[in-house]
């Protein structure tokens, strides 16, 4: 299997599960603005949405966004415990949280990183995002992981995109167990493997 990703995009979320689940995948960083895959192909012709992740499955096809590829990653490998069973509740709670995360946290980075941006604006996102982060902090507050004690694909996807708050200038440090969750998990191995195979990283994209 091939990933589509750029460096400190959201592709890093799938990435991280694909190492948790000892899944090996082939890499092909994206030039966001041009379009262009690293060996020179057409993105558009990959993906018509134009964006990362892109997960290309050795049959030719493709599987797009990312809360849908980390579940078919960690479905690959079902003793990781990324992804509970098909079918459970625990499994419709992820569900629930990576769909808390990609529309409440992931989007809500977006307008932060555009120049044109009015200021207005980014203060009023910086304030929204804080709210939402209040919920995770809560949850942060009486377990290690956002679905308890284990670690899960949802934990990767709100690693990823918390990481994208230094670049917009959000102060999390009102929210100390949020911290602790960013430290704790950039601790495994995983994700200081997926960090190190995408660096240097010089700007995160939402």
């Amino acid at each position: 299997m091939k990933l589509y990703y750029s460096p400190g995009a959201c592709s890093l979320s799938p990435h991280i599960v694909a190492l948790e689940a000892g899944i090996q995948l082939q890499l092909e960083k994206v030039d966001g603005k041009a379009k262009r895959t690293e060996s020179g192909a057409d993105f558009w012709l990959i993906n018509p949405k134009g964006y990362v992740p892109v997960l290309e499955l050795d049959s030719g096809e493709v599987l797009t966004e990312g809360p849908a590829i980390v579940q078919y990653l960690a479905d690959q490998n079902p003793a990781s415990g990324l992804a509970p069973a098909n079918g459970t509740l625990p499994r419709y709670h992820l569900q629930e949280m990576l769909g808390y995360i990609n529309s409440e946290i992931h989007k809500s980075y977006s307008p932060l990183f555009k120049p044109e941006t009015p200021a207005a604006t980014r203060t009023e996102r910086k304030e929204y995002l804080k709210r939402r982060y209040q919920f995770i902090e809560n949850v942060l507050a009486k377990q290690p992981f956002l679905l308890g004690d284990k670690f899960t694909a949802a934990d990767a996807y709100l690693f990823t995109v918390t990481n994208w708050a230094k670049h917009v200038e959000l102060d999390l440090s009102g929210f100390p167990a949020l911290l602790a969750f960013q430290k704790r998990v950039g601790e495994r191995p995983a994700v200081r493997e997926a960090l190190l195979a995408e660096a240097p990283v010089k700007k995160a994209h939402a």
